[in-house]
């Protein structure tokens, strides 16, 4: 690799990074805002106009608030625990194509930190490896809350881990492809070939099965049963204060950006838009691809936090029912039916 592309990579990196911290920051104003509005109340409107520098002062706040370490905690795990959660959560991005190659000065810059034929493998080894983080620090927190939020989550993420995976068989079986980036050619446009690109036409009980699942990945309402602040405290981050409970805090809403981006990628056409086919400029069509990507995406987080204050939150045994009695077996029907239309119908 040349020199210049290397920095173009490492440049594209910290892009990625950075935006993924300022979506994360301002989801956090967003969520206030959209739970005020259901609740009928005005939000945050004292720092800055509107309140939009109220994830500043939050920010700020976490900074500089007291770093407490609890007597019996045990002190490295303690600190590994909401290092390795952030960690896992930023890296999910890098086989997420974020739109077509521009063309500048007659080089080609791809807008995906790397395409690797197994792009959708390397997302449910991320995701799988996020669990860590909270299973740490649950743990070394040495608080009975704390270990209850933790074993929660390890079985909640391990049981709908299993329905993601299946929801995501049959898509690949439409596919052919491991690559999201192949996934997202695919989807070019909006309407080929006299039908729809877009594979959540082709794939609608995959897709509701995936966001269902993403959901409970995600630790977010109706399946934040890890912290439940009625019966756990804060459950997994109860012993935690300052940038370390920040830390937790900023990885859950970094996967609800990266499952967003993803949903969209799998099932939506990611970059693609109608009509992109009529533009001449393959730059314009680039660009305009990278803001239609983003506006499925915050449309999907502002599902998220829909969702979140709309439904109440599950009991535990209900959560562990959904996902082993309900979303398996529809998810292996979906199979079987996919399997079916492919061969007798195609």
């Amino acid at each position: 690799m040349e020199t210049i592309d290397l920095l173009i990579k490492i440049a594209l990196i910290v892009i990625i990074f950075a935006i993924s911290l300022v979506v994360a920051m301002y989801s956090t104003y967003a969520e206030r805002k959209i739970a005020a509005f259901f609740q009928d109340r005005v939000g945050p409107n004292r720092a800055g106009p509107w309140g939009i520098l109220q994830p500043l002062a939050d920010g700020g706040k976490m900074f500089l608030k007291e770093e407490i370490i609890p007597t019996n905690a045990t002190g490295f795990l303690f600190i590994v625990g909401p290092s390795l959660a952030i960690l896992t959560a930023c890296i999910g991005s890098a086989v997420i194509p974020w739109g077509q190659n521009l063309e500048i000065g007659g080089r080609v810059i791809p807008l995906q930190v790397t395409d690797i034929n197994v792009g959708i493998l390397y997302i449910f080894g991320v995701v799988s490896l996020g669990v860590y983080g909270i299973m740490i620090g649950g743990w070394a927190s040495n608080n009975k809350y704390s270990l209850l939020g933790a074993i929660r989550a390890a079985s909640q993420n391990i049981s709908y881990e299993i329905s993601m995976g299946l929801s995501i068989i049959a898509l690949l079986m439409v596919t052919g492809t491991l690559s999201l980036g192949e996934i997202a050619k695919q989807q070019h446009g909006f309407w080929a070939d006299g039908y729809f690109s877009w594979n959540v036409f082709k794939q609608p009980l995959g897709f509701l099965l995936f966001i269902v699942c993403a959901f409970a990945e995600t630790n977010r309402s109706p399946f934040d049963l890890p912290e439940c602040e009625t019966e756990l405290v804060g459950g997994y981050h109860t012993e935690y204060s300052s940038m370390k409970l920040g830390f937790y805090l900023f990885a859950e809403y970094i996967n609800m950006f990266i499952s967003s981006a993803v949903m969209a990628t799998l099932y939506f056409g990611g970059y693609n838009f109608p009509f992109m086919d009529m533009i001449h400029s393959p730059n314009l069509v680039a660009i305009l691809g990278v803001v239609a990507l983003f506006a499925k995406i915050f449309l999907f987080i502002f599902f998220f936090m829909w969702v979140r204050w709309t439904i109440p939150r599950f009991r535990y045994d209900q959560l562990m029912d959904l996902g082993w009695k309900t979303l398996i077996p529809l998810a292996i029907a979906n199979i079987v039916l996919t399997g079916i239309f492919m061969t007798f119908f195609k």
